[in-house]
């Protein structure tokens, strides 16, 4: 005899014990997925950290002005250094900012000496066998010895600009296309144009002085002071009393 009741009973505890096998299923899996999560989250954290908090080898500064502490020196700078050469950049990025120091620092230091001869009257007016700068635009050279070293400047004709500048271009070929000195195309690409090729050192040196650390660094201090003086001289012509200082002209 079929009974009804006890196939109802039977089929909801078959119904109860799959209920209960699903939730107990879930319950097993969700704090895994959340523990797994949980982990992979804190781990991505400590990379990060570790990331940051790892000590990056330092690109050398040559010529660095130290500032001396109880502990150990440290150079001005050196934080904007530490990231331009390694984290922006890269030991080729420095050697790079050297030779622009130093390219600027020569320059500073040949106008620091024409704007002295200028100053000390020592113009091309008394030395030069030319009577004129330009014929063309009637600009004698006695006419600029009047002057002051920035209106003198002022003066010159656009061609003066463009000789200058046509002088410069053909320093900075010389160093794109040379190499210790000598003509040098690797692989067809100008040496100046590869990571680290310019570097300042134009390899002319008619005295045949010994090249040592030493001088390089003298040379790169008088530049540092000759761009000191030039900016000083300029703002002493163009901002009177600007400068507190008496010059001696």
């Amino acid at each position: 005899i079929h009974d009804p009741c006890h196939h109802t009973d039977t089929t909801m505890k078959t119904t109860a014990a799959l209920l209960a096998l699903l939730a107990g299923s879930a319950a097993a899996f969700a704090p895994a997925q959340q523990g797994g999560a949980a982990r992979t989250t804190t781990t991505t954290s400590l990379s990060a950290e570790k990331e940051l908090l790892e000590i990056k080898e330092t690109v050398p500064c040559f010529g660095a002005t130290p500032l001396w502490t109880p502990d150990q020196p440290v150079f001005i700078g050196e934080n904007y250094w530490n990231k331009l050469t390694s984290e922006y950049g890269s030991e080729a990025t420095g050697t790079f900012l050297r030779a622009a120091e130093l390219k600027h620092g020569r320059s500073a230091m040949i106008a620091t000496v024409g704007y002295a001869f200028h100053k000390f009257g020592w113009t091309l007016d008394n030395i030069s066998p030319h009577e004129y700068l330009s014929v063309t635009e009637g600009i004698k050279f006695a006419d600029l010895a009047a002057m002051t070293p920035l209106d003198a400047m002022r003066s010159v004709p656009a061609e003066g600009w463009t000789q200058m500048f046509c002088a410069i271009a053909l320093v900075e070929l010389y160093e794109l296309t040379h190499k210790g000195g000598k003509w040098s195309l690797d692989d067809g690409i100008a040496p100046g144009l590869t990571p680290g090729g310019l570097t300042g050192d134009l390899g002319w040196n008619p005295l045949g002085f010994d090249v040592t650390e030493e001088l390089q660094l003298k040379e790169l201090q008088n530049g540092r002071a000759a761009m000191m003086a030039i900016s000083a001289w300029v703002f002493h012509d163009a901002l009177p009393g600007s400068v507190p200082v008496p010059l001696p002209w």
